[in-house]
């Protein structure tokens, strides 16, 4: 089947890229506004982009009203954030924390958690989490009804139990989002295969 997304609403074309662009990994987003109060929403157009120097993106629509939502507002405004990365145990919290609240009042609080201090930006991180990255902004992008927001890592949080040797991280099993619009999967069945050299691959075809 071919699908001319020109011939599709925004609705179903949204739908086919978030089933098709699959497992996407889930960035839950802290901030704070001018009053200092937190806010923390899920976003999974989310991913690493650049290993030197540090940089994420996140991709942030508009509100149900067609406005700008909270995570945007409070990045363009201090020009930082927190990446906390939600494992299973996390999932229910995440869950309320997506939910419209009004602006200024923190779903850190509605969804039980506990703000930690960060260490190089004013946004705390989520207590609770096993891995964040405190962010500080580089810049954004205008991407129809998004806001591409592009960040450079400035602090590693791991969990000690997680961190192996050579800075390899071992039992870290975050949840992923698979499609619109509310189905998700879990990353703990995993393979490792060594990737091949070329003279490798001519050994196997002669």
């Amino acid at each position: 089947m071919q699908i001319d997304p020109t011939q599709q609403a925004p609705a179903d074309n949204y739908k086919l890229l978030t089933n098709l662009v699959v497992p996407r990994p889930i960035a839950w987003v802290s901030t704070v506004d001018d009053a200092g109060r937190v806010n923390l929403a899920p976003f999974s157009f989310f991913n690493a982009v650049c290993g030197n120097p540090l940089y994420l993106v996140v991709s942030i629509g508009t509100n149900d009203a067609g406005g700008t939502k909270d995570t945007a507002r409070n990045i363009l405004a201090s020009k930082e954030f927190v990446v906390n990365l939600v494992t299973e145990e996390l999932f229910d919290a995440m869950n309320v924390s997506a939910a419209d609240f009004p602006f200024g009042e923190s779903e850190l609080v509605a969804a039980g958690l506990h703000a930690a201090p960060s260490v190089a930006v004013a946004p705390p991180r989520v207590a609770e989490c096993q891995a964040a990255m405190e962010c500080r902004l580089h810049s954004t992008v205008n991407l129809g009804e998004n806001t591409l927001v592009i960040g450079e890592v400035v602090m590693f949080h791991v969990a000690d139990h997680l961190v192996g040797p050579r800075m390899h991280i071992n039992g870290f099993a975050p949840i992923g989002r698979l499609g619109s619009p509310s189905v998700y999967c879990h990353t703990g069945d995993r393979f490792d295969v060594p990737r091949i050299s070329y003279t490798q691959w001519l050994g196997r075809n002669k």
